[in-house]
């Protein structure tokens, strides 16, 4: 404990870190705690996979187990918790691996957003580094939108990754370990993985895992990486992927690091249970406490925009007019087309009926 009562005087003294004192606290303090309550087993393991509690494989009579609910019921910082602390500032429920649950209703209504909307609204709050591009999809016109689940791949060291494979045989883990992180995915989840672009012995996964994938998420993937099986992975009706490339070689020299960790994904950051927006243009990561807004403010665009576009083509106002700030007589004619067109319009009766009753715009 006086260790830790060093290390948080240090970071009062060190604000050149970058981020609020007390996030540079609460992380020591998390560390601190873990590192003193962890068995010497897990300490070197459980900052990147889940432990055996966490990952919910822990056996009978052991002195570290978990609950129905998921939670870690022995002293020390659960996987769970670390998310948590990497996404502090969603509020909302969050699904039992700690991940944020954005709501399904937010997650239908984001297939609707463009990627240049979901940038603007993210490039006016701060967040600079959420979009990457130059993909290769499987299917160009089919987007991937869902909560992501992370995975961290790292060029292949032997003495790691054989601590790795052990503990997973531990941990009561089912074949390699690239099948690992399927096997923690829910219905609607994108597994998101950072393979550091490698394309030649790369390959994540072939047409099993594809299937795989697909029947418990229901959803695609997004590597940065590469996939084998091309012709069987088309086959998988509603799948799709934004990889780096495709490649007959089978996945070698690479071992996972992390699941449901930060992961990079080119020029861009992706943490677990953000939003995956993949769109031909790219892929965007929408953070979780920002996803209903970009949904909101998406929607705003596409009536104006609707709405705009019918009286340009009538020649009833001057592009000028509708560009620019809208005069009373043209907000009064926009609520009468909302009523008109309610029920034809890309956007929820209740969204819109929300706007006639504030009558804000």
């Amino acid at each position: 404990m006086k260790t830790t009562v060093r290390l948080l005087s240090r970071a009062r003294l060190k604000p050149s870190l970058g981020l609020p004192p007390s996030l540079v606290k609460a992380i020591i303090l998390a560390w601190a705690v873990s590192a003193l309550t962890a068995r010497p087993s897990q300490r070197a393991y459980s900052a990147d996979l889940p432990s055996p509690a966490e990952a919910g494989y822990a056996k009978a009579g052991s002195d570290t187990s978990q609950s129905r609910t998921g939670e870690q019921t022995s002293p020390g910082i659960s996987r769970t918790n670390l998310v948590q602390l990497y996404t502090s500032a969603w509020e909302g429920p969050r699904l039992p691996d700690g991940r944020p649950k954005v709501p399904d209703d937010i997650i239908q209504r984001m297939r609707s957003v463009s990627i240049e909307e979901a940038w603007a609204v993210l490039r006016n709050e701060g967040y600079h580094n959420q979009f990457e591009g130059n993909w290769k999809m499987i299917h160009s016109n089919a987007p991937i939108v869902g909560r992501a689940l992370t995975a961290q791949y790292m060029p292949a060291r032997p003495d790691v990754k054989k601590m790795i494979d052990n503990q997973g045989r531990a941990e009561g883990r089912i074949g390699a370990s690239n099948s690992w992180p399927i096997d923690m995915l829910q219905k609607g989840d994108v597994y998101v993985a950072d393979g550091f672009g490698k394309i030649i012995d790369g390959t994540l996964i072939g047409d099993n895992l594809g299937n795989s994938i697909f029947a418990k998420s229901g959803n695609g993937v997004v590597f940065d990486g590469s996939l084998r099986d091309l012709e069987g992975l088309e086959e998988i009706k509603g799948f799709n992927a934004f990889v780096r490339g495709w490649d007959p070689s089978f996945i070698q020299e690479m071992m996972l690091t992390g699941i449901n960790v930060p992961i990079r994904i080119g020029r861009a950051l992706c943490l677990p249970g953000d939003v995956v927006l993949a769109k031909r243009e790219g892929v965007i990561f929408v953070p979780a406490h920002l996803a209903e807004k970009v949904v909101k403010n998406a929607e705003a665009i596409i009536l104006r925009d609707r709405f705009g576009h019918q009286r340009l083509k009538e020649g009833k106002y001057t592009p000028g007019q509708i560009d620019g700030k809208w005069s009373n007589e043209i907000r009064e004619d926009f609520f009468k087309w909302l009523e008109q067109n309610i029920n034809e319009l890309p956007v929820p009766k209740k969204v819109i009926q929300e706007i006639l009753e504030k009558r804000t715009w």
